[in-house]
């Protein structure tokens, strides 16, 4: 075998820094979106169960339409198609706060919430009518309803699957490197063009996102021992 593997090269400083940058970006892009996606995929959970047929239609076009458009889509459409909409003002504005940023932000956090709304959706379906019936009984409001009973208690059998959203985030978050937002695949890329050992960098980064991976199922774990329910989930 001609090739020579040399693990070396990618822990010299230069290149060892772009690293270190790529796995910040990372998670600071994944954890951004993460609280975006958690916040708009419960208010559209909300919607898609709360008796209002106006609510209901507007949550389930929201799911329907970003959860069934490709992710690269919707990225370029937020990175290349909605600044020409903007004015020059607020774009330069946005350029400076870091457009690759915000438009990756704002396309995972969408995407990534379409899912996270039939996950919690289902969820709350879980709960018995008779725990919502007895709550509107003694005079919750339907508001008091779902912040007392229905979130608390789909919160907890949501675990799961939620857990797997924000795996995907993570690993979706590579995508952003298309509209030049320079997180850890990115990086990778430029080590394999300026050294040509893209197997070292590339296994590199599979041991990174696989550490992430490893990271966020352990909290996943903890939080399902937490808040385990005997005989509601297993």
């Amino acid at each position: 075998m001609a090739y020579q593997f040399d693990f070396s090269i990618i822990f010299q400083p230069e290149y060892f820094n772009l690293i270190k940058t790529g796995v910040k970006n990372t998670i600071k892009i994944s954890f951004v979106a993460a609280i975006l996606a958690t916040i708009l995929g419960i208010l559209i959970a909300i919607f898609r169960t709360f008796p209002n047929k106006i609510l209901n239609s507007i949550g389930a076009i929201y799911v329907e339409f970003f959860r069934n458009t490709p992710l690269l889509v919707q990225l370029f459409f937020w990175y290349f198609g909605v600044p020409d909409l903007l004015p020059d003002s607020i774009l330069d504005k946005l350029v400076n706060l870091g457009l690759e940023f915000w438009a990756a932000t704002l396309g995972l956090s969408i995407y990534t919430s379409a899912f996270i709304a039939e996950t919690i959706r289902s969820g709350i379906n879980s709960i018995k009518k008779g725990e919502i019936e007895a709550a509107l009984a003694f005079g919750f409001t339907w508001p008091q309803v779902f912040r007392y009973i229905i979130i608390p208690h789909a919160m907890r059998v949501v675990i799961p699957p939620l857990t797997n959203q924000y795996l995907n985030l993570v690993k979706n978050s590579s995508l952003a490197m298309t509209i030049g937002y320079e997180e850890l695949t990115f990086m990778v890329q430029q080590i394999e063009s300026l050294t040509f050992r893209g197997f070292e960098a590339a296994v590199i980064a599979t041991l990174i996102y696989l550490f992430f991976s490893i990271v966020i199922s352990s909290i996943s774990k903890l939080l399902e021992k937490k808040f385990y329910i005997p005989g509601l989930s297993k």
